[in-house]
This record gives C-alpha cells, structure tokens and sequence, in this order.
C-alpha cells in the first residue's frame, strides 16, 4: 500500500458565528476554500457559558447537507419542517437542506463544556433542490470498534466490517472519531478516489512523519491508505473522507449552488418566504 502523506497543514483560525459564538474554522477559510465535497468545517469548544449560550438562531440553509457532531454539552435543533431534536453528548445529527431549511441550534444547558463538530457537505446539482431529509442518533446508536490500544467511534461509512448510523450516499462520507493511547499506531485503507483530511483535537500525532498538532486540519495527498501515530500523551481525531463531486461551487453564505443566477433565486425565495418547500423525512433514534 502507498501511505498517504500531508499535501496541506490548515490551521484552524478564530470565527464568530450565530448570536456570537466562536468556533475554530479550517475548511471554509482562505487557506482552504473547499476540499470537495466538503464546503466547511468548523470546531467549537469553550467551557465558559457567556461564549456559547447565545446559540445560533434561526438561519436558512439551501443546497448542502450539515454534518453535527456533539462531543460535550447538548443542543436542542428546531426546525421549519417540524423537527425537534435535543442532541447530546456523542449524538449526531445530519441534515439535507436541498431545496430549504430554516433551523436553530440552541444551547441547552447554562454551565460545563459544549464542544463539537459542524461540516458541511456539498450536494450534487441534481439534489440541490430536492426534499430535504433529517437523521439524528444518540450516542449510544454509534458502533465503536476497540483497538489494541484505542477506540474508533464509526459516525459514516464503514470501518473494520462495522457500519456507521449516517448514510450519505451523494458522497459516500467516511467519518471517524478515532482514540489512541500514547504512541499507539492507527492505520487503515482508504482509496485514492476519497479526498481526506484528519483533525486533532486532543493530544498530539504524527502523519507520515509529519507532527500534527491540536486545532490543525491535515489534507491527505495521494495514496491508498493512512496512518497516524499518537504522540507521547495520546491523540483524539476526526478522520472524514468522501467522494468529490467534480461541480461548480458558488457560495454566498448559508446558501451553496452551481451558478450566480440560483444563488439569486435563494435569496429570493427566503424574502418572499418560498424557501421552504417540503418537509423533511426523519431517521434516526
């Protein structure tokens, strides 16, 4: 097998979002636009209620699918479709907007940590203004798969003959939170076809030889297979990969399509209240 090297280092740099939160945003910033399929990622973390309780409020989305991963705290979603979900600790939650969502994320708790995970996910053009589509699961719903010395939480795709709870299937989404001891060694195969990234956020690692510190989003080159080596105090990561779409992108804030002249009829439609047009379908448990 050819490892996968590091062909990107993207530090994740300080945003303010919704009523005035603050996340870690790598993908989604000058330094990294996109990487097909995926459009943003964002890290969010404090343990100071003033810095999160805000929430994000009410807000549209169209042409895209959210990605939530709640490692800490819990976050009620409420939505323009009916859907009313209170993601916990190790719960996730996806979202096809498609054609039009409005929701929130509110805190739901008034002290301890809240941090997590939100990536966006493009959608081909053909599903861009489809129904939209809802699955949620709590943290008990997600298989993990003990290693010699870790743990790999399986969110997406397939990892060691166990299947995640989301089903992507636009883009085939892999997506795993993976736990090592220290020094511990994490490998698996990974086609060529996906592109990748993994993003530490606890402890340290090392890629292909390369150190890979907190808060600091690697995008995997060529190869067919990866492996990450945990530093002397261990490491905690995202591993996501997916299937490019090969599409024009064009992004005017919460609204993702393949032309100028749909992001126009977007914004048009949430003025004149045609954003929304079909309710979701629920999945999850």
């Amino acid at each position: 097998m050819n490892t996968r090297c590091i062909r990107q280092l993207v530090p994740a740099f300080e945003v303010t979002e919704g009523a005035g939160v603050t996340v870690h945003r790598s993908i989604g910033t000058p330094a990294l636009k996109n990487l097909d399929p995926f459009l943003m990622l964002d890290h969010f973390g404090s343990d100071d209620p003033d810095e999160y309780i805000a929430g994000f409020p009410d807000h549209p989305h169209r042409g895209f699918i959210t990605f939530t991963y709640m490692l800490d705290g819990h976050m009620e979603h409420r939505d323009s479709m009916g859907n009313r979900g209170d993601l916990k600790a190790g719960g996730v939650q996806w979202m096809k907007a498609a054609s039009g969502v409005i929701h929130s994320e509110m805190p739901q708790q008034s002290n301890g940590l809240m941090r997590g995970f939100q990536l966006w996910i493009n959608l081909p053009a053909s599903e861009k203004l489809s129904d939209p589509a809802y699955q949620e699961f709590s943290s008990t719903a997600i298989p993990e798969v003990e290693l010699g010395q870790g743990r790999v939480r399986v969110l997406a795709g397939e990892f060691d003959g166990t299947r995640g709870v989301i089903d992507d299937p636009a883009t085939d989404v892999l997506y795993l939170d993976v736990s090592l001891a220290a020094d511990a060694r994490f490998s698996l195969p990974l086609e060529a076809a996906r592109n990748a990234f993994v993003y530490v956020f606890e402890g340290s690692a090392r890629l292909a030889g390369e150190a890979l510190a907190m808060h600091t989003l690697a995008v995997l080159g060529e190869g067919d297979a990866v492996e990450v080596i945990a530093g002397e105090t261990g490491a905690r990561f995202i591993l996501v990969a997916g299937r490019p779409l090969g599409e024009p992108v064009v992004q005017y804030g919460p609204f993702v399509m393949n032309t100028r002249e749909e992001i126009e009829q977007a914004f048009a439609d949430y003025r004149d209240g045609r954003l929304v047009r079909a309710r979701a379908a629920l999945t999850g448990h």
